[in-house]
């Protein structure tokens, strides 16, 4: 990065998570001089990050900026700043740098040569440790002492760590079984942190499906659909693709891209309401035209298989949400075929997310992402109070804050006149 000052030697910072953002922001700190020691919870560094990249690594997107801001949704404007001076482009040059080649899919989204993760850390953190990054793992972050040190339970019982600044990079609170799991929000909120309520993103959703329908359908995928939900400010969010029935409800990419509506609706009315076009290719008119030629002595599922190739699922799902009544009139049947109404009960479990939202507030933060209630305390990555859908999106705006963190610190750390303390790990 340019343009950022370099530390007097001595000057120590402790990052506490080794995600994309701890590790970023200690990449940047190492950079210009700070003394870096990384702490994390888990047995190694980027767990989340290996395990996400398993289905094959998706980095970033290659869409134009005026495009990919708004998919961080109200807290774009927030993070603008730093996803722009840290874009797309930039992080495919950083990963290039690395010796990790990357392309563009049909999809716009961005993946490493080898659609893997594994090399892109092993050659990210190797470049770290160069740099004189240090790692401790198994060091779970308990808040701080009376001194204001560290406090941090190791495997041989916890210690307390002083450093002259602290960039905190501790996830959110999806997938905890790999160390994302939240329990740094009551330790902030006892310092005056404001922290929105930790929900689940990027997630599916409970139906209350019959045992039959359960029992048929459940694992199929439903595709092509396009899936509709009313927006706040009138009007219907729409979106084409694909999701697959699960014995509890609904979930995959296309539910994934409409939850924080669908999961902000169920907070406000109990439930949430999702519009299924089971023919997107189709008019009203052209269905109802096929369902109107006489059907003879066949039933109304032959008539929808022989006139609207409908069948499977798609079949299962109009039996399942559509009144015997209505299933027998073909205005109503073929409304329902480009309207099916699906009612969302309450969203999956937060450790089921593939990512999550709230967090530390922005309002808490400053410029430099420093807590406005803690000096010298940066935060970064997923543990702020921001979302976004998956194609690259979360992991851009990881790595974006990160670096921001860490400049932050540099700044802050070479305008302050303290003498740096020296970093101290004491049993308790």
């Amino acid at each position: 990065m340019q343009n950022l000052p370099s530390l007097a030697p001595g000057q120590r910072v402790a990052v506490i998570g080794a995600g994309p953002a701890g590790l970023m922001a200690a990449e940047v700190l190492a950079q210009h001089g700070a003394a870096v020691d990384v702490y994390d919870a888990m047995p190694s560094a980027g767990r989340k990050f290996l395990l996400a990249g398993k289905g094959g690594m998706n980095i970033t997107h290659s869409e134009p900026q005026p495009d990919f801001l708004p998919r961080y949704g109200n807290r774009r404007e927030q993070l603008a700043p730093f996803i722009r001076r840290f874009d797309a482009d930039r992080l495919r040059d950083w990963i290039h740098a690395l010796g990790i080649e990357t392309f563009v899919g049909s999809s716009g989204r961005v993946f490493p040569r080898e659609m893997k993760a594994a090399p892109l850390l092993r050659a990210w953190l190797h470049r770290l440790r160069e740099a004189g990054v240090r790692f401790h793992m198994r060091h779970r972050w308990l808040g701080w002492r009376e001194d204001g040190a560290l406090r941090l339970a190791a495997p041989d019982g916890e210690i307390g760590v002083q450093a002259d600044a602290v960039v905190l990079a501790l996830g959110g609170a999806s997938w905890p079984r790999l160390g994302s799991d939240g329990a740094w929000a009551p330790l902030l909120q006892d310092k005056q942190v404001e922290v929105a309520p930790l929900v689940p993103s990027n997630c599916g959703f409970d139906v209350d499906w019959s045992a039959h329908f359960r029992e048929r359908c459940a694992g199929e995928p439903v595709k092509p659909v396009v899936a509709s939900v009313a927006l706040p400010s009138g009007g219907m969010h729409n979106r084409r693709g694909e999701f697959i029935i699960t014995a509890d409800g609904i979930e995959g990419g296309l539910v994934y891209a409409l939850s924080a509506g669908l999961r902000d609706a169920i907070a406000a009315d109990g439930s949430a309401r999702l519009y299924l076009d089971l023919l997107p290719d189709w008019t009203l008119e052209k269905v109802q035209a096929e369902l109107s030629h006489p059907r003879g002595a066949r039933s109304m599922s032959s008539h929808l298989q022989s006139r609207l190739h409908l069948k499977g699922v798609k079949a299962g799902l109009l039996r399942e949400l559509v009144s015997k009544e209505d299933f027998a009139d073909v205005v109503k049947l073929a409304r329902a075929i480009k309207a099916l109404p699906l009612t969302l009960q309450r969203p999956r479990p937060i450790a089921e997310a593939i990512s999550s939202a709230g967090g530390v507030s922005f309002e808490a933060l400053d410029d430099a992402l420093m807590l406005r209630a803690l000096p010298g305390v940066f935060c970064a990555g997923e543990m702020m109070d921001w979302e976004a859908p998956t194609g690259g999106y979360l992991l851009t705006a990881c790595f974006a804050t990160g670096r921001a963190a860490g400049a932050g610190v540099l700044h802050w750390l070479s305008a302050d006149d303290r003498q740096p303390r020296q970093q101290e790990e004491q049993p308790k």
